[in-house]
């Protein structure tokens, strides 16, 4: 990693929510600007609108490109240069449109490397503009081929969306063994790299609730999601399941797990929001680039008013902060593997040598053909094994392979008869 700090692109959201209040306040808390360099992507003169509406003191510097970014400040990235008329708390296609161009922008910056992670604020769909909003847009434009998968988290917990906002009535069709599969591996991939978690458990959510004690369920979880865990426990993922998600949050048991896998959105996201309401992130797992959002709507209802809740924003800058970190170290050693045992092979003879200690009882020796064999690695060994060597005489003299030194079993000792004793010479000791 470069000695710098860690830069973090920010999009302002929908202009005519709380996007601006909340990256406000986030930043006026000095110690923000020792952990990170924040790159606002949006616009000076919005800003000033909002400053002035919410009257707040937020300094920032202008800059025309990422290229110019500085340490120490909050560097405010000019995306579009167009006059766009602010109406606090209605959507307009205006607004998002001032949304889409400052992801747009941020996308472009992303892929020519110059900032490290991406936060976004808070902006919605419109589909009159082709705007589909934060979450499509970086699937769609950052992904880079990969699958993503959306988790609702904080410091007590990590909830895998399996679907997108889609119609209860089509849920069904999005429960399959091999989408569960795939996320779950998503799911357990991220929680080890992204979160240093050495042997992640997860929980596989049920889709129906269970009928009665012995917990049967609906077809989806006898065709899909048991067998999706048992695959997943066949590929070493410590995946456990179905379980009934009233309860499962009820009575505390996704406290045991390190990941939890909801069947479809408000599944986790309900629960979620209801036991966490303030401090939620939404991290997108798989993607090359390391992306976070508040767990918060554009907050049409309150914008202008100066009461909009900031901590789900500074907790999804911490999480893209601590992912970016977390990834570096993980990869480190992938980066700088160990050097191949063997150089590139031209022939037998340009294996590399290795001295084998004196301890062992045998040494190997390698011919210039290539052939390999074995001696007596010492006098004293030699002299032990006198019996095996007068054995062995009576035979031709074989070469060894590499795998028959490996396998080979140890010789029998075989008792010497009388007419082999040799009688003692004068020097020895009798």
């Amino acid at each position: 990693m470069e000695d710098r700090k860690i830069r973090v692109a920010i999009t302002h959201g929908d202009t005519n929510g709380i996007g601006y209040e909340l990256i406000f306040k986030t930043f006026s808390e000095p110690d923000m600007l020792e952990l990170c360099t924040p790159v606002i992507y949006g616009s000076p003169k919005v800003a000033s609108y909002h400053r002035k509406a919410l009257n707040m003191q937020a300094n920032f510097s202008i800059i025309s490109h990422a290229e110019e970014i500085r340490d120490g400040r909050v560097n405010m990235l000019t995306t579009f240069d167009d006059d766009v008329k602010v109406d606090l708390g209605t959507p307009t296609d205006e607004s998002s449109i001032a949304a889409s161009k400052a992801l747009q922008r941020a996308a472009n910056d992303f892929q020519a490397g110059l900032f490290d992670v991406l936060v976004t604020a808070p902006a919605i769909k419109n589909g009159q503009q082709g705007f589909e909003g934060n979450e499509s847009y970086v699937r769609k434009n950052l992904s880079n081929g990969s699958e993503m998968l959306p988790i609702i988290l904080n410091e007590n917990i990590r909830v895998g969306l399996l679907t997108d906002e889609i119609p209860l009535s089509e849920v069904s069709m999005f429960v399959t063994k091999e989408n569960i599969v795939d996320k779950a591996a998503i799911l357990f991939n991220s929680l080890k790299r992204d979160f240093m978690i050495t042997n992640p458990r997860i929980a596989i959510l049920a889709l129906n609730p269970d009928s009665n004690d012995n917990q049967t369920f609906g077809k989806e979880e006898q065709e899909a999601i048991k067998p999706a865990v048992e695959e997943l426990s066949d590929k070493g993922i410590e995946a456990f399941g179905p379980y009934a998600a009233d309860t499962f949050f009820a009575n505390g048991d996704y406290g045991e797990f390190d990941g939890i896998l909801a069947m479809y959105h408000d599944q986790g996201m309900a629960p979620f929001t209801a036991l966490y309401p303030t401090d939620g992130v939404i991290y997108y797992a798989g993607l090359p680039v390391v992306c976070a959002t508040p767990n918060d709507d554009a907050g049409f209802g309150i914008a202008g008013q100066g009461i909009a809740d900031e901590t789900s924003l500074r907790h999804a800058i911490y999480t893209a902060i601590d992912v970016f970190r977390n990834r570096d170290i993980y990869d480190e050693p992938l980066a700088n593997p160990l050097q191949k045992l063997y150089h590139e092979k031209r022939d037998d003879s340009e294996k590399v040598r290795f001295t084998i200690p004196k301890k062992h009882e045998n040494s190997i020796k390698e011919t210039k053909d290539g052939k390999v064999t074995t001696h007596p690695s010492s006098k004293k060994e030699a002299s032990q094994k006198r019996p095996d060597k007068q054995i062995s005489s009576q035979q031709p003299s074989q070469p060894v392979t590499p795998a028959q030194v490996a396998t080979a079993e140890p010789a029998a000792q075989v008792p010497e008869t009388p007419e082999q004793k040799q009688p003692q010479s004068d020097n020895q000791p009798s």
